[in-house]
């Protein structure tokens, strides 16, 4: 089975638009968000459609949560809060609901395990080999599937655990070998973070064994505008241009 794996939408409707444009033509049979569908961009209702509208399955993201006030951003910085607030603004009561709602982690039995942060924080990030090997063991200690892809850190990336070693991949093609696990993030749809500005999803063929990643161009000085338009940080414009 085909599974598309996307992350990190943020609110940008022209990436997450060509980002479904280039699923469609990879014979996927289902697509599955790990979480932060809100925050930073201008469109967050209209991400939260396509969501809904398609049937993909997504995670809570940490931006989410706050969205949807199921706790304060606290901890964020300026732009990030900035945004957050004006997002609490835009959403409807429906929408925010169906945030409050999503799960922290999600299993699919045999096949993968899918969270936002760590597996037991959808707050903290994988940076490090000293985090990928606290998650890795939570894996081993949870019985959980081989392979996990996370989001949060907007950079795509592999860690890759063999015996007491953890190597990291940036590949575009990863195969997927017994006796290893693995820690994938698909990097982000609507705001890069790796120096590519282009949106990132990843296809995991699990009758293959084989991760593909893959890059799509979208119209950022569009997103940019509305960023302007709505009021929102500039510097939160400026980024997407940049991708980081």
């Amino acid at each position: 089975m085909r599974y598309a794996i996307i992350s990190d939408i943020h609110s940008n409707l022209e990436a997450l638009s060509s980002v479904m444009e280039n699923i469609d033509s990879l014979d996927c049979k289902e697509i599955v968000c790990l979480g932060d569908i809100v925050g930073y961009n201008a469109n967050p209702g209209e991400c939260i459609a396509i969501i809904k509208k398609r049937g993909i399955r997504c995670l809570m993201g940490n931006h989410d949560s706050r969205v949807s006030e199921i706790e304060e951003p606290s901890g964020f910085n300026p732009s990030a809060k900035a945004a957050i607030y004006w997002t609490r603004k835009k959403l409807t009561g429906k929408n925010k609901g169906f945030l409050k709602k999503l799960p922290r982690r999600l299993l699919f039995e045999g096949e993968f395990s899918a969270i936002h942060g760590w597996i037991d924080s959808t707050d903290r990030y994988i940076l490090s080999e000293t985090d990928a090997r606290h998650n890795f063991k939570i894996m081993k200690e949870e019985g959980l599937p081989s392979v996990t892809f996370f989001g949060h850190t907007h950079v795509r990336l592999a860690y890759i655990e063999e015996g007491n070693t953890i190597l990291i991949n940036s590949d575009e093609r990863i195969k997927i070998e017994d006796g290893k696990r693995y820690l994938i993030n698909p990097g982000a749809v609507g705001q890069p973070r790796d120096g590519d500005p282009r949106a990132s999803f990843l296809v995991y063929d699990s009758g293959k064994k084989e991760i593909t990643f893959f890059r799509t161009g979208y119209d950022i000085k569009k997103c940019a505008q509305k960023v302007l338009k709505a009021g929102l940080p500039p510097v939160l414009a400026k980024r997407l241009e940049y991708g980081w």
